[in-house]
């Protein structure tokens, strides 16, 4: 099947977090969702680690774009292992949606990807840009999830008949984000950590719903985008501001190093990034809607 010029976009995971706002910013740009997924309210019902099921589910489509935002997250991991599913997913599944979308002739491929597939480690004052290595090697920890975030990408960005591009978040927060870090400040059940001076990128869920519609028909096909907002923010800063703008109990501030039993979340904790959104401004024609999670949250608290 040949491109086609159809306003169609088949959107992987509609019913995720990222999904409900890609949905309806690609919505408002005037393109018709198909939302993919498993569950009974999907447009399209089909397991993208199913290639029989998923090819069988999307024959006789015609679809521009498709938008991989497939998770296999219910909650926000703790350990390592809770990524695993998440890893085989951005593996697999992303074979199959690959193929699935040649089936229904589309011309560009959209990818949520993260900024952690830079590493998760200590990057220091440097400002981390698109050109810098991507999942690299040499650290068995999270070496799984590393490898799962490079070999998604090799397969969105390298094939030569489907424009491809990655976009690379920060921590989400917003609608469907931050409602239960609320509830659990509000039951004293979350802990504020020590940031040492550690930041790390983030992204109100508004502003990364926004940045998938524009990529549709904006952007370099190949390219990885960082869509990050403009002020990072430590781990253990963003859980304090949340309290305070939501006016929850002030939550006890605890080293990091009582996190370690909860393996991933530790990880990413005592990681340091800034991360640099020009190419995204430049190219995407992408602006935060909210330059900062403090602004972010006020807007939230407030709605």
């Amino acid at each position: 099947m040949g491109m086609t010029d159809t306003r169609n976009v088949l959107l992987a995971g509609a019913s995720g977090v990222l999904g409900r706002h890609a949905a309806q910013a690609l919505t408002r740009s005037g393109y018709t969702v198909l939302g993919l997924g498993r569950g009974a309210g999907a447009d399209i019902t089909a397991d993208l680690m199913d290639r029989d099921g998923l090819l069988r589910a999307v024959d006789g489509l015609e679809v521009d774009t498709v938008v991989h935002a497939a998770t296999a997250l219910r909650r926000p991991p703790m350990r390592h292992k809770d990524m695993y599913a998440t890893d085989d997913l951005r593996v697999i599944g992303t074979r199959n949606l690959m193929e699935a979308a040649r089936v229904v002739g589309a011309r560009r491929v959209i990818a949520e990807s993260m900024v952690f597939g830079y590493g998760y480690r200590d990057f220091g004052d440097r400002v981390v840009t698109e050109d810098a290595a991507f999942g690299p090697a040499g650290d068995k920890a999270v070496e799984r999830h590393l490898e799962g975030m490079r070999e998604k990408e090799r397969m969105i960005l390298g094939d030569g008949g489907i424009e491809g591009i990655s976009l690379r978040f920060g921590l989400f927060y917003g609608v469907g984000g931050t409602e239960a870090m609320v509830d659990l400040l509000r039951k004293r059940k979350l802990p504020s950590v020590a940031d040492h001076g550690r930041v790390l990128p983030w992204v109100n869920l508004v502003d990364a719903g926004a940045a998938v519609a524009l990529a549709v028909e904006g952007g370099r096909p190949g390219e990885a985008y960082n869509i990050v907002d403009d002020a990072p923010m430590g781990f253990g800063t963003h859980v304090e501001t949340v309290a305070a703008v939501f006016g929850t109990p002030k939550p006890m501030r605890a080293p990091a190093w009582l996190m370690r039993p909860m393996s991933y979340a530790h990880r990413m904790a005592t990681t340091s990034m800034r991360v640099s959104n020009a190419k995204a401004k430049a190219e995407l024609d992408w602006r935060p809607r909210y330059a900062d999670c403090r602004a972010g949250l006020t807007a939230l608290a407030a709605a």
